[in-house]
């Protein structure tokens, strides 16, 4: 039996291994993706989308993924400190901030030799995101890799409102590429400080459902809850998934600015694991190549 390749995949199989974070999946793209243009993290996320977006497709949708499934496609980065770009890519496109994601690149990055030395108790590994660039700090001892933590880009308030729905135009001060609305928090309505976790379900792109208690959301709950003076600089609070139960923490560790919005740096934490590794092909005659999703 003849096995084809992706469509425009040049080589041959793509290789992939997936992971997860509080069970929140992530499938990271290890070999036989075409080479990715453009002179910056954002340029080569248009191009990726416009270019090749029926591979995320082909690597996320049914039968290969799911709905909710999650990907993370590494790249080169313009950033001097980087020591690896990554695209992130969903059931409607293409993210530009993924918390639960970098968790697991944090491992991932250490447990592959993408640093070259890892350092003991904790390695700093700086992810270029399309966002900016996020730095992690793994746990490492004796070879192994364990919990991660990161800090965000400047988290800020955009606005605050109840009552009636009223049309916001959204804008961001460093690119209009960040300037749009991603996913929807659904919380416990427990934002003051509390020693018990406080539980959230993220719904974010077309309808897809966080498994875990979600980075960004996480972040940005935390932004919140410092700009309404419910929490202090490195007040800890723990951040339970809806779904699973499963617990990340998260502080505001520095005030700061991003353009005229005064905004805090986020420390988040939490455990990413390994789940398997797979190479994905195609067979020409097959109607359902190009992936599906049901509804």
């Amino acid at each position: 039996m003849a096995l084809g390749r992706p469509p425009t995949c040049r080589d041959g199989a793509i290789s992939v291994l997936d992971m997860h974070t509080g069970g929140e999946p992530l499938r990271i793209v290890t070999g036989g993706f075409p080479p990715v243009l453009g002179h910056d993290i954002l340029s080569k996320r248009r191009y990726v989308r416009d270019q090749l977006d029926g591979l995320r497709r082909f690597l996320l949708f049914e039968p290969r993924g799911h709905r909710d499934m999650y990907g993370a496609l590494l790249v080169g980065s313009e950033e001097p400190d980087a020591h690896l770009g990554v695209l992130f890519m969903h059931n409607q496109g293409y993210s530009t901030m993924c918390g639960h994601a970098v968790l697991a690149l944090g491992r991932y990055a250490l447990d592959y030799g993408l640093i070259a030395e890892p350092s003991s108790p904790e390695t700093q590994v700086n992810i270029h995101c399309p966002c900016g660039l996020v730095r992690a700090y793994v746990q490492y001892d004796q070879g192994k890799s364990g919990r991660v933590r990161f800090h965000s880009v400047p988290a800020f308030v955009f606005a605050t409102g109840r009552g009636r729905m009223v049309a916001v135009k959204l804008h961001h001060p460093d690119s209009e590429d960040l300037a749009f609305l991603y996913g929807t928090i659904i919380t416990d309505g427990k934002d003051a400080l509390s020693e018990e976790p406080t539980a959230n379900i993220c719904v974010f792109a077309d309808a897809q459902v966080d498994r875990s208690p979600c980075g960004s959301g996480v972040t940005a709950r935390v932004a919140l809850q410092y700009h309404k003076g419910f929490v202090l600089l490195n007040q800890t609070r723990t951040f339970q998934s809806g779904p699973t139960g499963s617990l990340f923490t998260g502080k505001a560790v520095e005030e700061t600015k991003c353009g005229d919005f005064k905004a805090v740096t986020v420390e988040i934490a939490g455990q990413a694991h390994y789940t398997g590794t797979a190479n994905f092909y195609v067979e020409d005659d097959d109607v359902l190549k190009d992936g599906f999703l049901l509804r």
